[in-house]
């Protein structure tokens, strides 16, 4: 299908519940036209997806995909994406950690670091990651491998400049900048699995995808606990933070030569297999793949809907209990008796523990529909009970302690990936997309500035209104708000599936309507009356 240069190509849909006002907004600056049957919306070739035009010139060669073609294609595809994202976010989670294991690497003796000065070092690395969030006009502006790319060579440049720290003044600088730079990797590696995975393959792989967060532990773990051995005059937390840095520098060339843009440009994928993921991903998720056109009545759209809101209130809330991840070895040391080497084996049984218990979750996931909402509540309820166990078990009891603050730390983890993978694939419109995730991540951002600042130092070491503000907010109003929104979307389903809206579009080109899948047409999930929310 071929248009003249001298031609303007639009994109024609269906006009759906035209009364209502968000579809009017979806046709601003369209013309209508009368079909002899219906009415169409004529919206102009930009502001379709941009694998369109991959489909347009490789879709009808390629041939219907089998069932063992595509069982043996959504291994692969999981394998290699689930895997390279999981990568990726590994390496970042082991720069947020450099902090905290650092800090009893000697970092505190060396830099004059205190209690409180390393909680501000962690608020201002929030303060960075929520004014960071901007950067996610880079994701829909520019190509998303170049922007990870260019992302992670920079964050490797700030963890090493970590090693020419000599006050706590410097540290705090760092962990900001640190923070900017990093601000927009989870939202970018989510939208990328958007990408290749359909809507309940993204979910399902949630947890286990997430055990690059609560499992980092384990690697990073076992470098402190053999760095604790060796014999060099370079102090041994700059030891520890040149190799996180020299990983974080091996990922960066690996994304540079590798990572995909969109399945248009895998380039571990065959034409055919790019063909077939974009067929699949379309059709299951009504939405598009990637779009580089900024739309402003999908952000007003965003900002209007209460699901937004609400996934915002629960990063807001859920993310209070997150500085346990950067504290959780200094309560290992307030228990007292444990060594540095005992609490660096003690994070990775920890992390060990959270990764078998993803697994579970992600097995769960596979086999079963609609239950993401129920996890959510369902492995919420360990951090729940245990952090109530630890504000109420007598201190002696070291032993008791330590395994619920095991429990406690990691778990709440698996809630958070499957929230946030819930988040993104519980609307569509690209714009619409990168808008809530930018919304929700500054709900976390705000959430993790505070967060280190309900530690205070005159409360230790039992840090019972912590304790509290996490059992309360974190680990019990948080869960609900999952609740509410599978209410609310499954509300909406049902009006839909009532009342099935065609699944096509048309395209016209010189005049001529073309069919295409309204997948392609980039509408938002409120536009789009075929698209049905994932619970």
């Amino acid at each position: 299908m071929e248009s003249q240069s001298s031609s303007e190509e639009h994109v024609v849909v269906d006009i759906i519940d035209k009364d209502k006002s968000v579809e009017e907004n979806a046709v601003k600056d369209s013309t209508e036209i009368n079909d002899q049957e219906k009415k169409y919306a004529v919206v102009k070739s930009k502001d379709t997806d941009v694998v369109l035009k991959f489909m347009e010139e490789h879709d009808s060669e390629v041939p219907e995909i089998t069932p063992d073609q595509e069982r043996t294609l959504r291994r692969k595809v999981a394998l290699i994406i689930v895997g390279f994202t999981f990568l990726i976010d590994l390496t970042l989670y082991s720069d947020k950690a450099v902090l905290s294991y650092d800090s009893i690497l000697g970092l505190f003796q060396d830099t004059g670091l205190t209690q409180n000065t390393y909680n501000d070092a962690n608020t201002l690395f929030y303060v960075g990651y929520l004014i960071g969030q901007f950067n996610l006009i880079f994701v829909q502006k520019f190509s998303i491998g170049r922007v990870v790319a260019i992302m992670t060579g920079v964050w490797t440049i700030v963890i090493f400049l970590h090693c020419t720290a000599y006050n706590y003044q410097g540290i705090i600088a760092l962990r900001f900048f640190l923070g900017f730079v990093e601000s927009i990797a989870v939202p970018t590696l989510n939208i990328t699995m958007n990408q290749f995975l359909t809507p309940s393959e993204k979910n399902s792989y949630g947890p286990i995808w997430y055990i690059s967060s609560m499992g980092v532990t384990i690697p990073v773990g076992f470098i402190a606990y053999g760095i604790l051995y060796a014999k060099s005059n370079v102090p041994t937390w700059k030891l520890f933070t040149i190799i996180i840095g020299g990983c974080t520098f091996l990922i960066t060339i690996l994304v540079f030569l590798w990572y995909p843009n969109n399945p248009a440009d895998a380039k571990f994928l065959s034409t055919n297999e790019k063909v077939w993921v974009i067929r699949r991903v379309q059709k299951s998720s009504r939405a598009s793949i990637e779009q580089k056109v900024i739309k402003k009545y999908q952000i007003v759209e965003a900002v209007k809907d209460p699901i937004t809101w609400l996934f915002f209130l629960f990063f807001l809330t859920q993310q209070l209990a997150n500085n346990l991840a950067y504290q959780q070895n200094l309560l290992f040391e307030g228990l007292g008796h444990i060594t540095n080497l005992d609490s660096t084996l003690v994070s990775v049984a920890s992390g060990g523990f959270a990764s078998v218990c993803s697994i579970v979750a992600t097995v769960f996931l596979l086999y079963t529909k609609d239950y993401t909402a129920f996890s959510v509540v369902f492995w919420s309820i360990p951090s729940f009970a245990s952090s109530i166990a630890l504000t109420t078990i007598p201190w002696d009891k070291r032993i008791a302690l330590l395994a619920m603050l095991c429990v406690a730390s990691p778990l709440f983890g698996i809630p958070w990936i499957l929230m946030f993978s819930w988040n993104t694939t519980s609307c569509s419109g690209y714009t619409k997309r990168i808008t809530r995730n930018a919304i929700v991540m500054i709900g976390y951002s705000i959430s993790n500035i505070i967060s280190p600042q309900i530690w205070r130092a005159k409360d230790a070491p039992r840090y019972i209104p912590a304790w509290i503000v996490q059992i309360v907010l974190s680990f019990f109003f948080a869960p609900m708000l999952a609740l509410v929104v599978r209410y609310i979307l499954k509300k909406r389903n049902v009006r839909r599936l009532t009342d099935l809206k065609s699944n096509n579009g048309l395209v016209e080109i010189d005049g001529e309507a073309v069919k295409v899948d309204v997948a392609m047409l980039d509408l938002t999930d409120l536009e789009n009356k075929s698209f049905i929310y994932p619970l």
